[in-house]
């Protein structure tokens, strides 16, 4: 049984340092800094770049009619110019052209991902440089604001997916949000190394490739804006105790904060539900201690009927629909907003906003899941009035003794029983009619929420 997991996050940070000793803008040579990097390149021979762990890719841009890339030995790729939909080469080496059909003089875009099959490339992942036209050459590509790292198993690597690193989950995600993204996963690992030989990726997070004993990472090379992590569905057949996973896990956690301090930690609940209490129980630990930025992340519902290859690996529609639940998720934690162009910021919502009249909004509140310990619930805010709503604040009160913990899609917080939930940035307008929607996680099943009010004006509850 395969396992995955997950961290998300891209900023320009994410891109290999060049020193500009050994390198010539322009040349395509693997030292150009115009060809940006993303993933864990082992850079150690300044002429022949390796990849490793899946989903690693390079962009640049380039100018002239024809690229061509310098491959040692046989490998397996996907290549995509100027955004066209990837195309899949097989058993290629030496001058690979890339541009059968020469192309319009002028400037062009080239991103090279090579194919992984379950987490180790297929055949000989080494990128010796770029061949352009006489007098052509690369040009610094647009870098993308945010970085997304995921952490997993052959469910993040895209195991059974159809062009497997390229349709999972995490490259979805990435794409949704117009990151930078990586996929720090294997196939068949697991979260804790095992006595069998199990990959625990809580080591292997820490260096340069899969390989026990392997260098460690150098992570001033980039940083990650949100990390997402997607262990424990292989551990139980690796005979991992609770109490280990849990203290393992625990312990991965203050790693990657120790590497990212400003980053969103996410931590996904396995889709089998594997060792959930005790990753939930791994998030309290940390976020007890101070850090306000890793969050539990229930995963019920996610994958639809249909969405599976197996009993564990999703399908292509599997991973499609995963990356629209985690998306938004992610884009509330780092500022961004799932528009592919990253550059353009969503808009503030006003300070200033008008209450409705009473009774002119409709609250339904559900919960959705619940476990021990634990329950999650989405809230959906109906505009009823005449007038549309710019900028919003739902108050209401909680259960007795009822805490959130967690919330996507709205600030929230609270005092004792009562609660209270702001729009982000992106669904502060609710036009007339219309509605918009958040989420949180209580410590509590309890669904006896009474006294909703937006901005002010008494809400009807469902």
């Amino acid at each position: 049984m395969r396992r995955w997991l997950i961290v998300l996050v891209l900023s320009a940070a994410a891109l290999l340092p060049v020193p500009a000793a050994q390198a010539a803008a322009g040349d395509g040579s693997p030292r150009d800094p115009n060809i940006a990097f993303y993933g864990r390149w082992d850079t150690a021979n300044p002429a022949a770049v390796v990849p490793h762990f899946a989903g690693a890719y390079l962009v640049t841009g380039f100018t002239g009619t024809r690229v061509a890339l310098k491959q040692r030995a046989a490998i397996d790729l996907y290549y995509s110019v100027d955004g066209a939909a990837d195309v899949y080469l097989r058993n290629v080496s030496g001058t690979v052209n890339l541009t059968p059909t020469p192309l319009r003089a002028g400037n062009h875009t080239l991103r090279v991902s090579y194919r992984v099959v379950a987490g180790s490339y297929h055949g000989d992942a080494v990128f010796q440089g770029l061949v352009l036209d006489s007098g052509a050459t690369t040009v610094a590509p647009p870098r993308p604001a945010r970085l997304v790292e995921f952490i997993g198993d052959s469910i993040t690597v895209g195991t059974t997916s159809s062009q497997n690193a390229l349709t999972a989950y995490g490259w979805l995600t990435g794409e949704r949000l117009g990151a930078a993204h990586t996929q720090i996963a294997e196939g068949g690992a697991c979260l804790v190394s095992a006595a069998d030989g199990c990959t625990g990726m809580a080591d292997r997070f820490l260096r340069t490739n899969t390989a026990a004993g392997s260098p460690l990472w150098d992570f001033t090379r980039y940083r990650a804006d949100a990390v997402v992590i997607n262990l424990g569905t292989n551990d139980v057949g690796h005979g991992v105790s609770s109490t280990t996973f849990q203290t393992v896990y625990t312990q991965l956690l203050r790693d990657i904060r120790a590497r990212y301090p400003q980053a969103a930690i996410l931590a996904l609940q396995t889709f089998t539900k594997r060792y959930a209490a005790q990753t939930q129980a791994a998030v309290q630990t940390v976020t007890t201690a101070g850090d306000r930025n890793t969050f539990f992340v229930p995963t019920d519902g996610w994958v639809p009927a249909g969405g599976l290859s197996d009993n564990v690996h999703p399908n292509d529609a599997g991973h499609q629909a995963i990356a629209a639940r985690l998306a938004p998720i992610i884009a509330e934690r780092i500022g961004t907003s799932t528009s592919p162009s990253p550059t353009v910021s969503p808009p503030a919502s006003p300070t200033a906003t008008v209450p409705p009249p009473t009774g002119s909004c409709a609250i339904t509140y559900v919960r959705t899941s619940e476990w021990a310990g634990g329950a999650q619930f989405d809230v959906t805010i109906g505009n009823t009035s005449t007038a549309p709503v710019d900028g919003w604040t739902l108050t209401w009160t909680l259960p007795t003794a009822q805490n959130i913990s967690q919330a996507w899609n709205a600030t929230t917080t609270q005092s004792g029983t009562s609660a209270r939930a702001l729009n982000v940035a992106w669904n502060g307008q609710i036009p007339v009619g219309g509605a918009t929607s958040f989420g949180f996680i209580a410590d509590s099943a309890q669904s006896g929420a009474t006294g909703f009010a937006l901005n002010g004006a008494a809400c009807t509850a469902a």
